[in-house]
């Protein structure tokens, strides 16, 4: 397809189709008397993670009870008289942007049931590649499922389980599960987490004096003045009970593995403030920057972040180019999604809601624009189109990551391939299209870099990368069903 005509077509898009979208974020507590107030503070230091719906389920020591909402934690836990339902001792929390199922309320997490055992709430980032087909088998074998998304797989498998203790239960059902997952469950005598064997989304343990608290990132421990304890190792299973967080039982019922965690998290996901696998994020991001300045410098007068994704990443191509960092787009943080009747014409204009160019720092300048990652390139075009407006004298757009050419299916919620930027054209055919002088992305072998390797290893990969390489860690179960599957690496693979 013509540049030109592309371009036409995909301006049809809103801005906000332009980026990756968030997984979720769980949080979870034991033993604190203001449980679900903490799991609250947490969730909003998780709320980069989704702002689609967002709940909590406490256990009193008799009884569950469960608040959740469609919005931002804000507009959900704010007020005396939601907290005051939510009364215990322990609980769990999560944030959703649903990347399998519906938006509605039904689907929000945590989850709940009443099995013979007891109630079982569970919370869930990232997404299982079987979930369709374990759905389906349930649902033939008579289940009755009351939502639409792959976490209630989960539930189905626990209480079909003959095992005697909850804790047997659940990791036989771990064992059934392909993809990605990071696990909070909350029972009458438990709390419980688990990251998927090859670690591909984070898990951390905390303490707030004396109470274990289980978070998808460190920013949530912040958050409530909480120590972080360590990393939930990949594959493993973490068993809280009122022991404390000094005798957490810990399981490991997968066969051992290399970790291999989704490098996305360094790129965009993870908050910059957190530390994920021992390395904190924002200096993985400038190290990002650094390595693009030296993979792909060019002549220019400014260095200028696409806010707020390229912030650290710009920092540090400026430092390492010498040339000057200056905030030449200038975000309004007081616009969320276009609240005006989306015409053509404001969606042409949406941009502009949220980004302003700064005239006085662009303005006969030579400029580097520098972003975290390009999809669709919709958004590329219009930043690229705003910096010209006001008289920049050259743009070069440069992205911190490589090209992203395959979609994701452990909790990014992608476009399908063909709606890749990356996929459709060359180097060449993407400068033309998103109007750059001109166009450069980081190295596959960059990123490795900025993490600590010389290399990416193509036998055993460091990262879950496949946005990138192709290279999924995985089976894709649901996807073969429907076309051929990506290149995979069988587990069983990675184990040997």
């Amino acid at each position: 397809m013509d540049e030109l005509v592309m371009r036409d077509a995909v301006s049809e898009l809103g801005v906000d189709d332009d980026r990756l979208r968030e997984e979720c974020g769980v949080f979870g507590i034991f033993g604190h008397p203001d449980a679900a107030a903490i799991t609250a503070l947490g969730l909003h230091a998780l709320q980069h993670r989704g702002q689609e719906a967002t709940g909590i389920v406490s256990f009193d020591g008799s009884r569950f009870h469960s608040e959740k909402r469609l919005g931002l934690v804000g507009d959900a836990f704010s007020k005396r008289e939601v907290m005051d339902r939510l009364p215990g001792h322990s609980a769990i929390g999560h944030v959703r942007y649903s990347t399998t199922g519906e938006t509605i309320l039904r689907n929000v997490q945590p989850l709940f049931a009443e099995l013979d055992a007891g109630g079982f709430a569970i919370g869930h980032n990232g997404n299982l590649t079987n979930g369709l087909t374990l759905r389906r088998h349930l649902v033939r074998e008579g289940a009755m499922m009351q939502s639409t998304t792959d976490t209630e797989v989960i539930l189905h498998l626990v209480a079909r389980s003959r095992r005697n203790r909850f804790v047997d239960r659940f990791v036989e059902s771990l064992r059934q599960l392909e993809g990605a997952y990071s696990l909070v469950t909350l029972t009458n005598k438990k709390l419980i987490g688990a990251r998927d064997p090859l670690g591909i989304r984070p898990l951390v343990l905390g303490e707030l004096n004396g109470c274990p608290i289980l978070a998808s990132e460190t920013c949530a421990l912040d958050i409530i003045g909480a120590r972080f304890v360590r990393d939930v190792k990949n594959g493993e299973v973490v068993v809280i009970s009122e022991k404390g967080v000094e005798n957490i039982e810990s399981l490991e019922p997968f066969p051992p593995m290399a970790p291999r965690p989704c490098v996305f998290e360094y790129i965009y996901f993870a908050r910059p403030d957190s530390i994920i696998g021992g390395r904190h994020v924002y200096d993985v991001r400038k190290t990002m920057g650094a390595e693009l300045a030296r993979e792909a410098a060019v002549p220019a007068d400014v260095v200028v972040p696409v806010p707020d994704s390229g912030v650290p990443a710009a920092i540090g191509y400026a430092q390492a180019s010498g040339i000057p960092y200056e905030l030449g787009i200038i975000r309004n943080h007081y616009v969320g999604r276009t609240f005006i009747e989306p015409t053509q014409h404001i969606r042409a204009l949406g941009v502009r809601l949220k980004h302003s160019a700064n005239r006085a720092v662009v303005a006969g300048k030579r400029v580097v624009l520098v972003d975290d990652s390009i999809v669709r390139g919709t958004t590329s075009v219009k930043i690229v189109q705003m910096i010209r407006d006001v008289g920049a004298k050259e743009v070069h757009f440069r992205i911190a990551s490589p090209p992203i050419t395959h979609p994701d299916y452990y909790g990014i919620d992608t476009p399908e391939q063909d709606k890749l930027l990356a996929a459709t054209y060359d180097l060449e055919g993407m400068r033309r299209f998103i109007g750059a002088d001109s166009l450069a992305f980081l190295s596959v072998d960059g990123i490795y870099r900025a993490m600590g390797y010389e290399r990416r290893d193509p036998i055993r990969p460091q990262f879950t990368d496949h946005c990138f390489t192709g290279d999924y860690p995985t089976a894709l179960t649901d996807r073969a069903a429907h076309e051929p599957p990506p290149r995979q690496l069988s587990l069983l693979a990675e184990a040997s």
